[in-house]
């Protein structure tokens, strides 16, 4: 983000900074800090226009998800495309990377703002499913790491049994990655990532033409159940994610998206 929000200390002596903005905007405010960026909205007409802004974003989109929020993939899917007419509005949705959070929302402020609403409207940005965190962080991960040429992971493939008991043991479950050489990918490694509560595993794979999959596992999700994979896209990276009652697992690739089905469905069977 290029142009910083100016502080102002208002009555409370607390500066009102951009994380106050996005709040105000998102309605997540308490009703005396909500005061308190208003009064600072009303000196600064710059900051209130952006929020204005971030308002009607949220409205559009708002618009364009809600009506696919209740359609979920069936877990099992034929791994050729059924050929049928989809709905315009389960195509027209779109979701956009935001930083890593706990609860953030999939909406990155400031440059990409425009990029996410134009990917709403015109780009047909699938996404099944929205309230899943954890793949949205999944997906950050990917575009960090997929294209590192000298340190992509911290362990390589070729230390697989040390970096699965290093895994289990950050993540206090078993955590194996699981084996696609049938499909044509290779584990490349793995590492440690930070998650919205805790550690999570990102396990890397490649192809031989260099098309890098990676998988995010997380124990954030424990305890829950869903029986359907979900899906989402950012640009040209897909994930399909899903979740049992141990982990959550999330798929992500810039490859056809049933390719990356078929492969998510051969982890779903190994892990299972």
């Amino acid at each position: 983000m290029t142009d910083k929000t100016p502080t102002a200390i208002v009555n409370s002596e607390v500066p009102i900074t951009e994380a106050d903005l996005h709040g105000y905007a998102d309605g997540q405010l308490s009703a005396a800090r909500g005061a308190e960026v208003e009064a600072f909205l009303a000196t600064h007409p710059q900051a209130r226009e952006r929020v204005a802004t971030w308002r009607e974003q949220n409205r559009l989109l708002r618009g364009l998800l809600d009506p696919v929020l209740d359609e979920p993939l069936p877990l099992r899917l034929p791994l050729q495309a059924v050929h049928r007419a989809w709905p315009w509005r389960s195509l027209a949705a779109g979701i956009a990377i935001a930083v890593i959070s706990g609860g953030g929302s999939w909406l990155l402020r400031g440059a990409t703002e425009a990029h996410a609403v134009r990917a709403a409207l015109s780009e047909h940005v699938v996404i099944e499913q929205a309230e899943a965190g954890f793949a949205h962080r999944a997906v950050v991960a990917h575009a960090v790491y997929a294209p590192e040429l000298r340190r992509p992971v911290e362990l390589g493939g070729d230390q697989e049994q040390a970096l699965s008991t290093w895994l289990t043991k950050r993540l206090g479950a078993t955590v194996t990655p699981p084996k696609l050489g049938a499909l044509g990918y290779e584990l490349v490694g793995g590492r440690l990532l930070p998650g919205g509560e805790g550690p999570v595993a990102q396990f890397m794979y490649a192809a031989a033409d260099g098309q890098r999959l990676t998988l995010y596992v997380t124990r954030e999700v424990a305890g829950e159940k869903t029986t359907a994979f979900r899906f989402a896209q950012d640009g040209p990276v897909k994930v399909f994610y899903w979740v049992d009652e141990r982990f959550g697992y999330a798929l992500s690739g810039a490859i056809d998206r049933n390719a990356l089905l078929q492969v998510s469905q051969e982890i779903y069977k190994q892990l299972d």
